[in-house]
């Protein structure tokens, strides 16, 4: 006779928002633990791992030749197996480490919707061959209305707009399971391709991921502000070769991901043009919840209300819903089991 699994052995499972900007690893009993950039230092020389999070990230543009930088994700998949199996180790030791408990953890994951069984499988894989003892999917716009506390499993339509790092997921959710929904690959780190392509060609100079980042963050808007604030950004002048650095606007960066923005806000249309009426109606009351790091771009949700006539509401810290429902799903996992992806039957019609 098998014995029941008791509550304190369970005590280092852990949720874990496989993010491709940045991975956040919920531990149960403690919160969140780790909010650090999904990049891996690789030492191609030896073929060892130099850093992981914050401290690889902190290596980007700035390593000799045999020391790079990888970002294992790529869309919000696993793009390098072997990098992203090393990733999830590291994360799952540094919560075995604060839980004291060295018990293979039971591992929820968040991934986009729309993921294929290969795609699931290499993020199963992964986790199990990183420690875990048994994992469980989730779809991250699932994960992050649960987040949020939407009332997922009830009949009524809630719609959530999940804006990420590499894919933005757009679902409308009733009794438990994604009714409609659409996964793009524009998100912020399209949105930082676009900021430098827009100063390479505009300026003529020449600028890393991460610079395009921080002027994203800054002064990064959708809509005019009053303010019209500005940023210098310091890159290698394409002509002479030499440093030098521009002065650009809040009206340049609007500029630059105006395309962007206006395919997410298309994408939105299409889901809600696919949305039965009796759930349609629902949204119409309720509204539409925006997560991830793209909701807190100035502007966004404002420009949403306008084009769609809808309600818009910015989730509470938009940047912790995916992992904070995996956290959820973790302290009631039998209530939960019916929306997890647990064989290639559980993925949704593409």
């Amino acid at each position: 006779m098998k014995l029941p699994e008791l509550p304190f052995l369970r005590s280092n499972d852990i949720g874990i928002d496989l993010g491709t900007a940045n991975t956040l690893v919920y531990l149960r009993g403690h919160g969140i633990i780790v909010n650090e950039p999904s990049v891996v230092a690789l030492n191609q020389k030896t073929g060892r791992v130099v850093a992981v999070g914050n401290d690889a990230k902190a290596m980007i543009g700035r390593t000799p030749g045999h020391i790079v930088a990888i970002r294992p994700l790529v869309d919000g998949v696993i793009s390098d197996y072997e990098v992203a199996e090393e990733m999830l180790a590291y994360f799952i030791n540094k919560a075995n480490s604060i839980s004291k408990r060295m018990a293979r953890p039971r591992v929820v994951v968040g991934v986009p919707s729309g993921v294929t069984n290969v795609q699931i499988r290499a993020v199963r894989e992964a986790a199990k061959t990183a420690g875990a003892r048994e994992v469980h999917i989730v779809e991250e716009p699932m994960a992050a209305a649960i987040g949020v506390r939407l009332p997922v499993h009830e009949p009524v339509g809630s719609m959530i707009i999940d804006v990420g790092g590499g894919t933005t997921d757009i679902a409308v959710i009733s009794l438990g399971g994604i009714v409609t929904a659409q996964s793009l690959r524009v998100a912020g780190d399209k949105l930082n391709d676009d900021i430098a392509s827009y100063i390479k060609d505009e300026f003529k100079i020449l600028i890393g991921e991460r610079t395009a980042e921080h002027v994203k963050i800054a002064i990064g808007a959708v809509e005019k502000s009053e303010s019209s604030p500005e940023s210098t950004i310091r890159g290698r002048d394409l002509v002479s070769g030499l440093p030098r650095e521009v002065v650009v606007t809040e009206a340049d960066i609007r500029e630059a991901i105006g395309p962007s923005v206006a395919r997410l806000v298309e994408a939105t249309k299409e889901v809600l043009e696919a949305t039965p009426p009796e759930i349609l109606s629902d949204v119409m009351k309720r509204g539409i919840v925006l997560s991830g790091g793209g909701a807190l771009i100035t502007g966004f949700a404002d420009l949403l209300r306008k084009e769609l006539e809808l309600p818009i509401h910015v989730a509470p810290d938009p940047l912790t819903c995916v992992v904070r429902g995996t956290g959820i799903i973790l302290e009631d996992i039998d209530t939960y089991k019916d929306i997890l992806i647990e064989n290639e039957q559980d993925l949704p019609p593409k």
